[in-house]
């Protein structure tokens, strides 16, 4: 019988919220490597609650609720279920798989949801999301963030709102130059981000000594835009796992350690 594929002892910078790394950190251990805890991100409580949970107390005058990420059902959920919970008639709609997760701990699993292309390109596709003129739309949300949702489906004839339940940050204290230790003594074999944001802050923590470095190492991304925004930066080895779930991730990471990989084009 073949022995199960492993990781050997490859350390694996994780750069999810502190929150949401343990699935991710517990599969790379369970392969054989060495999981190192980065988060590029924290995830707050928006500055001003007050509109989104406005827009909660009317949920019932709306025709599709989309969820964009885990972290906005996690924290819009529980003011919803204060509130009477999610309306009958309310389409549910959601971009990843582990928004869909997210709905489902919840008691919701009526979700729409791309079926290979998690991203909003890919929700927007749907046929649901195709003609929505005259509808009401409310996206569930962090503050900022990407526009292509409310964007689209304004051009589209609906009228679109946002609930901004959370908000990401960038950690203001991180040990850098241990880090950079670990790197230089060869004990970061590879790097995993899931977001834009994720990897723009990875790179402004980690400084010029530190972005040579990171350009240098294998790094796996969840999506082709951020595969974009990483060659862009100058990262030379990338490699693109089939969706942004922890498995993925780490199918991804068992490639590297048997594939070589080839310079970005």
């Amino acid at each position: 019988m073949d022995a199960p594929p492993t990781l050997h002892d490859l350390g694996v910078l994780v750069t999810r919220p502190k929150h949401q790394a343990d699935t991710l950190c517990r599969l790379i251990e369970d392969h054989g490597g060495i999981a190192i805890r980065w988060p590029t991100l924290v995830i707050a409580a928006p500055r001003d609650p007050a509109p989104a949970l406005a827009l909660f107390n009317r949920l019932a005058t709306y025709d599709l609720a989309i969820f964009t990420s885990a972290n906005a059902v996690e924290w819009a959920l529980p003011a919803i279920h204060e509130r009477g919970g999610i309306p009958d008639r309310l389409d549910i709609a959601t971009i990843g798989q582990a928004s869909g997760r997210a709905l489902a701990r919840h008691g919701i699993d009526r979700c729409l949801q791309p079926g290979d292309d998690f991203s909003s390109e890919g929700l927007l596709a749907l046929p649901r999301l195709r003609e929505v003129t005259g509808q009401r739309i409310v996206i569930v949300c962090g503050e900022g963030g990407r526009e292509l949702l409310v964007e689209t489906l304004s051009a589209r004839g609906a009228r679109v709102d946002r609930a901004e339940v959370y908000r990401r940050e960038r950690p203001t204290t991180a040990n850098i130059e241990g880090l950079l230790a670990r790197w230089k003594r060869g004990e970061i074999g590879a790097v995993t981000v899931t977001s834009g944001e994720n990897l723009r802050n990875l790179f402004d923590m980690l400084g010029v000594a530190g972005q040579d470095y990171l350009c240098d190492t294998p790094l796996i991304v969840v999506s082709a835009r951020i595969q974009r925004i990483a060659a862009e930066y100058g990262c030379r080895r990338l490699l693109l796992a089939r969706d942004a779930g922890d498995d993925a991730i780490v199918a991804a990471l068992l490639d590297l350690t048997t594939n070589a990989l080839s310079p970005a084009r």
